[in-house]
């Protein structure tokens, strides 16, 4: 099997590139293992045109509209690894197939690490949140927490209070400093320096937080910052150069979303230290038509 690219993701990012290589009626292959970051939620929102539509249904419908292109196809599995060989480059699939391309776009994704309080992992996507762009109008007027994670807990504390009022956790860790704590204060958040060690109520649904000294704080939504790592091994197998992010490493590409490794490109939250639908979608134009311009000697 030979194309012009392979696409190895198939959410947001790696669906959007794979439209611009078949409208340029390229040969495109999309393989998909099936595990997007955002499998947890039910809705996705700040999408233009697909505000509240579940992620999974937007995707299907995004792949329903590439199947049209004669010249796409599809394989449902996992790439175990990637190679340069004879001026492009082979995928290798968990089950033994392959597949040659002449470039590659990696939408890996990645994966997130939450803090290791139980009942976290139950309510992520759900009163558990990272972004509150994306989610926050839905749990507006309510009690709002952020466990501080990494110094982006921070910007999550600042942010919340045009949602709702909000506490701010340090878990003994995060501490902010004095210009911080003016700038929290003058925002209304509330310190707590006592940290959280457990999650009240049926998850997914999140009625309080169980601090350590006994105390029961009442909050509705819990935002954070989780660590994240790339979803798949490929990028460091090519050689592709990987930048420290503020919550973990990302591929270093340029604007055309070209990778450190000429042919491989990326987009899509493996490709940015920031995380949106939107932007991934865009990353994944960009990075679609920079593989079709360098096909032809652009």
């Amino acid at each position: 099997m030979h194309y012009d690219t392979i696409v190895i993701g198939g959410s947001f990012a790696g669906l959007s590139a794979a439209m611009q290589l078949a409208r340029a009626r390229r040969r495109v292959l999309v393989v998909d293992a099936g595990r997007p970051r955002n499998r947890y939620a039910s809705h996705s929102h700040g999408f233009f045109g697909q505000d509240g539509k579940a992620p999974q249904e937007i995707a299907a419908l995004g792949r329903r509209q590439l199947a049209a292109y004669p010249t796409v196809s599809f394989l449902d599995g996992e790439v175990q690894t990637a190679r340069q060989a004879d001026g492009g480059f082979v995928a290798s699939l968990a089950d033994g197939r392959e597949a040659r391309a002449a470039r590659l776009i990696l939408a890996i994704g990645v994966s997130d690490a939450l803090p290791p309080i139980p009942g976290m992992q139950e309510r992520w996507g759900a009163t558990v949140l990272h972004c509150p762009y994306c989610h926050g109008y839905e749990i507006g007027d309510r009690p709002l927490g952020v466990l501080a994670n990494a110094p982006a807990s921070l910007h999550q504390a600042l942010l919340l209070p045009d949602w709702g009022p909000t506490t701010y956790f340090t878990q003994a860790r995060h501490e902010p400093d004095a210009q911080q704590l003016a700038s929290l204060q003058a925002r209304g958040v509330r310190i707590e320096r006592t940290p959280v060690v457990a999650l009240l109520g049926e998850a997914p649904t999140l009625h309080a937080v169980g601090l350590a000294d006994g105390r029961i704080v009442p909050v509705y939504a819990l935002f954070t910052a989780p660590k994240t790592s790339l979803a798949s091994p490929l990028a460091r197998q090519l050689g592709c150069a990987v930048e420290a992010g503020p919550l973990g490493p990302f591929i270093k590409v340029d604007e055309r979303q070209q990778s450190s490794v000429k042919g491989v490109y990326a987009a899509g939250d493996a490709a940015s230290p920031m995380s949106n639908a939107t932007l991934a979608a865009a990353a994944g134009v960009l990075a679609g038509m920079a593989a079709h311009r360098s096909l032809i000697g652009m």
